[in-house]
């Protein structure tokens, strides 16, 4: 089955969808780092940089038409549906354009089922009135409709991070797609994901020499055991003094006033946050230079492979552009194993 990802970013929900069984026919992004990633790890795949509002509805058929597009993935941004904006035309708002664009594709594409990624807020914006609305849009294109909030933890990533999801499924099959039935695995702890690359930093290297722990890093490692975009860097040494003071699981409240007197009423819980081993992570998030979380053994915060393997990245998915597009690209992304889950429980719809 054929799968078209747009608003790709570098791959996280087409990874997943791979996973699954399903073939990746296609991904589209305006973000050229993205679709550079995108096509170094789906080489055989379609990879578009361009915006959806500059694709006429003759280029959508002329790239992807004769490819039979089965499912439709993305998170197209939704902000612009409310109460407020009723009774004006909603798909004039700047804010909903890409959503109506991505519908546009559904429209002449016409897949079996459409997949829609989302902060969890919208499903509760506006007193449900955004999520009504996208339902309504979807159902109007000849599709049943559910959504719910799924916790990527629950689906084997080792981090607690959550997403909501609308899965569509067209009319002809006469299903509904029930959330309940994905499969859930069990919890994954940030050191079973990235205990094994502790070492590194002592001892610099390009590929793992120890036998894999855990049925985790049995699905992560490369082939030939490589680790890539793994660049160990630490910050400015008063940084390091300030993250030294935060026990796992701590925060900028465990560091001393005097090395860290600025703001400190105004600081959320997340701020200097030393990831605790022992449990899943934070939500990661797209920041090189951030100061939301830490290693849990090193002063310093977690590499670009180390946040790739937390969103549940495979050591051979290579990330390109600089360091900061890396960061952006993983924590941008939708967590592999996530995606995967959802894949599957759409393909025993999608097979009957």
């Amino acid at each position: 089955m054929n799968v078209l990802d747009l608003f790709s970013g570098c791959g996280g929900i087409s990874l997943g969808f791979k996973l699954a069984g399903f073939n990746i026919s296609g991904g589209v992004d305006i973000d050229l780092d993205s679709i550079k990633t995108f096509q170094k790890n789906f080489p055989k795949s379609k990879a578009v940089c361009e915006s959806l509002l500059e694709y006429s509805d003759d280029k959508i058929l002329k790239d992807f038409g004769k490819m039979v597009i089965d499912v439709i993935v993305g998170g197209p941004p939704c902000q612009g549906f409310s109460s407020a904006n009723r009774w004006n035309k909603e798909n004039e708002d700047t804010r909903n354009k890409l959503f109506f664009e991505y519908l546009r594709f559904v429209e002449l594409l016409k897949p079996k089922a459409v997949v829609i990624e989302n902060v969890r807020g919208i499903l509760t914006r506006d007193k449900g009135y955004a999520k009504d609305r996208i339902e309504n849009l979807l159902e109007d294109l000849g599709y049943n409709v559910n959504c719910k909030v799924l916790n990527a933890s629950d689906y084997g990533v080792p981090q607690n991070r959550l997403r909501a999801f609308f899965v569509a499924i067209r009319n002809d099959y006469k299903e509904t797609f029930d959330f309940d039935q994905l499969n859930k695995k069990p919890k994954v702890t940030v050191k079973e994901a990235i205990g094994e690359l502790y070492d590194f930093d002592k001892n610099p290297k390009d590929k793992i020499t120890s036998k894999p722990q855990n049925n985790y890093v049995k699905y992560l490692r490369s082939e030939n055991q490589e680790v890539f975009n793994h660049e160990i860097i630490y910050p400015a040494q008063l940084t390091q003094a300030r993250i030294g003071h935060v026990p796992q699981g701590g925060n900028w409240a465990d560091i001393p006033v005097e090395l860290f007197p600025n703001n400190r009423n105004n600081r959320h819980s997340s701020a200097f946050k030393r990831l605790d081993e022992q449990a899943c992570s934070v939500t990661i998030d797209t920041g090189n230079a951030h100061s939301n979380y830490f290693h849990p053994v090193y002063n310093r915060i977690p590499t670009v492979r180390e946040a790739a393997r937390i969103q549940s990245f495979k050591d051979d998915f290579i990330l390109e552009g600089s360091r900061t597009s890396q960061y952006r690209q993983v924590g941008n992304a939708v967590p592999p194993l996530l995606a995967k889950a959802v894949a599957e429980g759409l393909l025993k719809y999608l097979k009957k």
